[in-house]
């Protein structure tokens, strides 16, 4: 039975090529889809209550395995090369046929949902997938229509997800036998060959980053996103490590969403119903808010429990360091109503500089904003990936450059305008080291970046006085309620101040090299927000 009573039903299937499969499931509930995955030996319960199942083969998405296809529609619009790789019409029709075909004889669970929180925006969608846990995925990551809204939905897009067919890389196209292919024209998405739950969620993300800018004149964004007793909006872009969830989850403010945002002319809203955190060494005391949200409706994935319990065992990482939980949004207390706020106050771009160079926070101009959000800078160190045994510098276009089917300064140029309509402030916080790189410095306190982040909420940086940084010209605040003086500018905080001129170089070096790429599509204005290399910092 689904949610509201109605029997399975292959009604609306047959225009899809799926009118031949076993039994469609649709709109099952949570407790219904738990049991399934049960019953199909597909994942258990945690003591917890949440369900835990392993995706197999793939615990991460794959970016090179990622495809669009190219099209009157797509062809001069979108930013083809490593992040968004070709694929032809022809290969995709003959690979959707033979995912349906392979789906025929079997039971599928489909549900209706949609993206975005806004009325005026709203994408509804219906997801078939293979795995009764997917489809939970679904319900827990995307919105969910109410009943009367279920009675006559019309999606328009469409998500096949087959983790069990692999694909034919000599005949289908494909890179090897896992796949995931949008198709904008159609307004179709096909995924097989991984049972890793992101591409699903992230396949709707990269939709939305074409369609929302493109057609609708709406900023999309990889952030998380939260708003005060005030009504006043704060964004938080960062890449993994820098913070940005354990930032935006404040006592003080209310979530509006964790992860993906849409930024119309006086809203921000929540593309997504759910939550999708990893959970690698989760703690109440760390992270109470996740921790609490782990009961029952959520999923585990590629978890392990402590030896002979059903208490999951965080710290271990034998599958992947990539463990995750999903859940709907409601699992988390502090939640904004609708999930939607006012066009935001405040920016905050967040890094972990490992090489202790930038400023802990500072207020960036209009260019230096879209030039920063363009080299979406951070660095990964020894332990947040494998492999990673040193900082390592790393770049990812408006932080979250593997979603983005357009040229990074179309959403540059958009978020620079839109700074100058709604007179936003945007901020770098670096929440790495300070006194010295990785190894020689100390990370910056969190309470210490807390408080930063509470005085530019709050107005408190308005009149402060500022000094420029010599190198990356960025406006550094020379006092800050409850943080140390010496410590807002950071060359005062090393020792030896010829060893931070030729590390502030360096680094500097490294953005204007990675800016290249981008240099001919820039304006004057974005390009004269370099840094300046082999300046005395």
């Amino acid at each position: 039975m689904n949610e509201f009573g109605s029997k399975p039903s292959t009604s609306n299937l047959k225009e899809l090529g799926l009118g031949n499969v076993a039994n469609a499931f649709w709109n099952l509930t949570p407790a219904d889809l738990v049991e399934e995955t049960i019953i199909n030996g597909m994942g258990v319960l945690a003591d917890s209550g949440a369900i835990a199942i392993d995706t197999g083969e793939f615990t991460g998405r794959s970016p090179k395995d990622r495809f669009i296809v190219c099209d009157s529609k797509t062809e001069d619009a979108v930013w083809w090369g490593d992040i968004n790789i070709k694929f032809t019409q022809e290969n995709f029709s003959k690979l959707y046929d033979k995912v349906t075909s392979y789906l025929q004889g079997r039971d599928i669970y489909v549900r209706d949902a949609y993206a975005c929180a806004d009325a005026d925006y709203r994408l509804n969608l219906r997801v078939i997938n293979e795995f009764p846990w997917s489809n939970q995925f679904a319900s827990n990551m995307f919105l969910r229509p109410t009943k009367d809204e279920l009675k006559d939905f019309n999606p328009e897009w469409t998500i096949i997800n087959a983790p069990g067919f692999y694909a034919d890389p000599e005949k289908d196209g494909t890179r090897q036998h896992n796949f995931a292919v949008i198709n904008f024209t159609e307004k179709c998405i096909i995924i097989g060959g991984t049972g890793y739950t992101g591409e699903i969620k992230k396949g709707i993300f990269s939709v939305l980053n074409f369609v929302l800018p493109h057609e609708r004149n709406v900023l999309s964004m990889h952030c998380s996103a939260n708003i005060g007793k005030d009504n006043d909006t704060a964004v938080f872009f960062g890449l993994s490590g820098t913070g940005k969830t354990t930032l935006s989850a404040d006592p003080n403010r209310r979530l509006i969403g964790d992860d993906e945002h849409g930024w119309a002319d006086n809203t921000v809203f929540n593309f997504e119903g759910g939550c999708y955190a990893k959970c690698i060494d989760l703690s109440e005391e760390k992270e109470p808010e996740i921790w609490k949200a782990v009961k029952f409706g959520a999923i585990l994935e590629n978890i392990n429990f402590i030896e002979g319990t059903s208490t999951v065992d965080f710290a271990d990482k034998a599958k992947t360091e990539n463990t995750r939980v999903s859940y709907p949004i409601d699992h988390i207390d502090n939640i904004a109503p609708g999930s939607k706020g006012t066009a935001p106050k405040n920016i905050f771009f967040l890094t972990c500089d490992a090489s202790g160079v930038l400023p802990p926070i500072s207020k960036l101009s209009k260019g230096q904003a879209m030039y920063h959000f363009i080299s979406g800078y951070t660095a990964k160190v020894a332990g947040t990936e494998a492999g990673i045994t040193e900082p390592t510098t790393v770049f990812s276009a408006c932080f979250g450059a593997p979603f983005l089917p357009l040229h990074p300064t179309k959403y540059a140029e958009m978020l620079g305008k839109k700074m100058t309509d709604n007179k936003v402030n945007v901020w770098l916080v670096n929440t790495g080291w300070s006194g010295g790189g990785y190894g020689v410095g100390k990370r910056t306190k969190l309470s210490y970046t807390r408080a930063m982040i509470t005085a530019a909420l709050e107005g408190e940086l308005a009149n402060v006085e500022f000094t420029a940084h010599d190198v990356f010209g960025l406006q550094m605040p020379n006092t800050c309620p409850n943080v140390p003086d010496e410590i807002l500018h950071p060359r005062n905080t090393w020792a030896d101040k010829d060893a931070y001129d030729e590390t502030a170089n360096k680094l500097a070096s490294k953005f204007v090299a990675n800016f290249e790429q981008f240099s001919s599509n820039a304006s004057q204005e974005i390009m004269d927000a370099a840094p300046v290399v082999n300046a005395t910092a």
